[in-house]
């Protein structure tokens, strides 16, 4: 008899205030440092790094997504564990808030030369407001 291959593996999205996801999934894509990677269950051993973005997930027949901000990805082939900084589900999401991040960041970067700590830091905050703004509008569309 064939060798029955499980069809979902653990993803779990941890920050340091709580615990965010711990459920079955059929599909997980990333956002890596060296770009977006996808895990399926069974999938080869490995860690990454994670960059600011979009973190998409698949159980059943819905997508779901999450913003997330810098940090690790174990994934093993019946779990993976995301650890980062911050993450938020779309209805977490105050879009005028992050509209406005947006304006804020993009004004900075204007007025800062490319070489700064403060450039580097509000390029990171135009990436953070970009991911909010683009996980809260998958919900709403």
């Amino acid at each position: 008899m064939a060798e029955r291959h499980k069809q979902t593996f653990r993803l779990e999205v941890v920050t340091p205030q709580r615990l965010i996801i711990s459920e079955e999934v059929e599909e997980l894509v990333a956002p890596g440092q060296e770009g977006h990677f996808g895990v399926w269950p069974g999938h080869i051993p490995f860690m990454a790094t994670l960059k600011i973005g979009e973190l998409s997930y698949k159980k059943g027949q819905q997508e779901r997504f999450l913003a997330v901000n810098c940090g690790y990805a174990e994934v093993r082939s019946d779990k993976a564990i995301i650890l980062v900084e911050t993450a938020e589900r779309p209805e977490e999401i105050d879009i005028a808030r992050a509209e406005q991040a947006k304006v804020r960041a993009e004004e900075r970067l204007r007025s800062l030369s490319d070489d700064t700590i403060d450039h580097t830091r509000a390029r990171a905050a135009l990436d953070r407001a970009l991911a909010r703004i683009a996980v809260a509008a998958r919900v709403r569309a």
